[in-house]
């Protein structure tokens, strides 16, 4: 029986209840919101609920109401006018989840952000309905107007679309965490850890060899020498005229800024986003984890990458969608870089006989052998005494 179940029917302590309506229980996100939306209407514990999702964290809100499956009740929460915030707005009025009446319920109210919201939207641009109702709000200005009506949505730029998908959760991701990507503006592109093969180690703790694609050509390896005065110097001096085509990946992205880095994260392809999960601005690693053009295959090879930072493995393994990938979670336990906290957290979800290979991996910290071989031995310990009788 499902926690929610168990608080509508009063079968809970009030402690356990006080927990609830501060977040606290140890629940998904999403299961952990739908609580938090039904207590905003409990009478004793309302107002706590109610502060507790006005603090919710932001990307985490944002992935929820991005997510056409999300519980109904907590969509239609965030999209209370009362409720609003433009970060989830924004991912709120690209999913299909959101009815087409509701966009122009909203097109019609009279506040310019989210009417800025509403313009900016593929979706909402495509839309007969939103159009009308937009031209005739009184909060759009005359420069808005005339681009609304003169310059109509290229046909590629609809909600299916991935590049659309992918401008729309850029928007979104960027408004969040403009402070950040401020920080970090002026901080050239580095390449971060050594050129170590991407692959987790096998049983015996030595490296498998990884696919070409997955990690950086000879050519770009050997250019790797010459991108990090490159890409110290870049934001000091004006480049050369020179043939974008003969240049590199590599050699491109080191000639960006912060801000264009976060850009190519998102809108990028597997190459760019293989070499930007490498960059030494925190904001840019973490732009790629949240790009929606990123792969499971990709996550999964980041996981049991050595040259990664720490930041990107925890990003990983904060994250529900990727930890609901169990290659993942088991390159992340046999990742020597992996954190030791997140290691002994996860390798309890791993399956027999990786936890038999993970007692002899000589490549990650002693207790994390030793957790392993004694779950190891629960696991298989009463199977050993069926068949002994």
């Amino acid at each position: 029986m499902k926690i929610l179940d168990q608080i509508k029917s009063n079968a809970i302590p009030v402690e356990l209840m006080r927990s609830a309506a501060r977040g606290a229980l140890p629940l998904p996100a999403v299961e952990m919101l739908e609580i938090l939306v039904y207590l905003s209407t409990h009478s004793l514990f309302a107002e706590e609920a109610r502060m507790t999702l006005a603090g919710w964290d932001v990307v985490s809100a944002v992935e929820i109401c991005s997510d056409p499956d999300a519980p109904a009740e907590v969509l239609a929460y965030f999209w209370l006018e009362t409720n609003r915030r433009p970060p989830l707005m924004a991912a709120l009025i690209e999913n299909p989840a959101i009815s087409e009446t509701m966009l122009v319920e909203a097109a019609a109210g009279v506040r310019r952000e989210i009417v800025n919201l509403l313009l900016a939207s593929p979706r909402a641009r495509s839309s007969p309905m939103v159009v009308e109702v937009l031209a005739a709000n009184p909060a759009i200005t005359p420069e808005q107007l005339r681009e609304l009506l003169s310059e109509p949505v290229p046909p590629s730029a609809t909600y299916n679309d991935a590049d659309a998908e992918a401008e729309a959760a850029y928007r979104v991701w960027h408004e969040a965490h403009s402070s950040d990507i401020a920080a970090e503006a002026d901080k050239p592109f580095e390449l971060t850890g050594e050129d170590e093969e991407s692959q987790p180690a096998n049983e015996s703790g030595d490296q498998e060899k990884p696919p070409v694609e997955t990690v950086m050509t000879q050519t770009d390896a050997a250019t790797t020498l010459a991108i990090a005065g490159l890409g110290a110097t870049a934001a000091k001096r004006k480049a050369m005229p020179v043939d974008e085509k003969r240049l590199s990946v590599l050699q491109k992205i080191a000639r960006m800024s912060t801000a264009e880095r976060v850009k190519a994260a998102f809108s990028g392809n597997r190459e760019e986003r293989t070499i930007l999960i490498r960059d030494g601005a925190k904001i840019v690693q973490s732009a790629v984890l949240a790009s929606p053009m990123l792969t499971e295959p990709e996550v999964e090879l980041f996981a049991g990458a050595k040259n990664l930072t720490e930041n990107v493995l925890r990003e990983i393994a904060r994250s529900r969608r990727y930890l609901k990938n169990y290659h993942v979670v088991r390159n992340l336990v046999n990742n020597p870089k992996c954190p030791l906290d997140i290691a002994l957290t996860l390798v309890k979800n791993l399956l027999v006989y990786d936890l038999k290979s993970l007692r002899f991996n000589k490549g990650v910290p002693d207790v994390i052998r030793q957790v392993a071989g004694q779950l190891y031995r629960e696991k298989t310990g009463p199977a050993r005494e069926t068949r002994r009788r």
